[in-house]
């Protein structure tokens, strides 16, 4: 996020961060080890609904396309899937992100304007009601429904890969499915950048500087820092996208042979 709303350094003047690693840097020395866990109690209060709410979409949109419970979906299929559960997390996600983004923004500029996450959410709900905590509902939307499309289609789509002949996608080894969940969630970020860059800034931008929101983001960015602006803070997307996914699917992988077990009939 610091990275992704970082302002345009004057003529002359070196960016605030020279990249990931300057950034990871800078906020170690600053802040300490606690500066890197930033607005991390709204995100952190919501990832277990979120994640039961995501993969039951995923489940829900497969069983909207399906006509007996054993039709094998098309990868179009199971990328439409991906997207209605992309849908349901926003709902989730949204405010989250704007606490979390407000936070870790503060933190950067040096400011106190608010204490904590329940402060923050308090104050915007204070400010503008519930329109100030879901702002950038629509970018979060544009963000998650594709790339949640790609992230479990990828997913389904590596784990046949992987599968042995003969062999059932279920039995797949603990590796695999880290291979096969590390992957999805770098192509899942493959997509989901250039959006979250758009919603980052527009969820931390003073009240009314973008009233037309996503499209003027996108013309100031493209006009100001070009095309390559749209994929600020890649490589640290990138190193937390395969470990963070990795564990993701192995959980629940592990989780529905666990529920399975207890009670097979549920």
């Amino acid at each position: 996020v610091r990275l992704q709303t970082q302002p345009k350094p004057q003529p002359g003047q070196a960016p605030l961060y020279s990249g990931t690693f300057d950034c990871f840097r800078k906020t170690l020395i600053g802040e300490g080890v606690r500066g890197l866990y930033r607005g991390m109690a709204a995100p952190i209060v919501g990832v277990t609904p979120m994640f039961a709410v995501c993969f039951f979409g995923f489940g829900l949109g497969k069983r909207l396309q399906q006509r007996k419970p054993d039709d094998v979906l098309t990868y179009p299929q199971l990328f439409a899937a991906g997207m209605l559960s992309g849908v349901f997390t926003t709902v989730i996600m949204a405010p989250g992100e704007r606490i979390k983004c407000l936070l870790q923004i503060q933190a950067a500029t040096g400011e106190t304007k608010y204490s904590g996450s329940l402060d923050c959410a308090k104050q915007l709900y204070r400010e503008a009601g519930i329109r100030g905590v879901y702002k950038g509902t629509v970018l979060t939307l544009m963000r998650d429904v594709p790339a949640s499309g790609m992230y479990f289609m990828t997913y389904e789509w590596l784990k046949n890969i992987l599968t042995p002949e003969g062999k059932s996608v279920s039995d797949l080894s603990v590796p695999r499915i880290l291979f096969a969940g590390g992957l999805a969630g770098i192509f899942n970020w493959a997509v989901a950048i250039p959006p979250d860059v758009l919603k980052s800034r527009f969820q931390t931008a003073p009240a009314g500087k973008y009233p037309n929101g996503f499209r003027d983001v996108l013309r100031e960015l493209i006009r100001e820092e070009g095309v390559a602006s749209l994929y600020k803070g890649f490589t640290a997307v990138m190193i937390r996208a395969f470990p963070a996914n990795a564990a993701c699917f192995l959980g629940f992988e592990v989780a529905m042979k666990f529920l399975n077990w207890v009670a097979p009939g549920l």
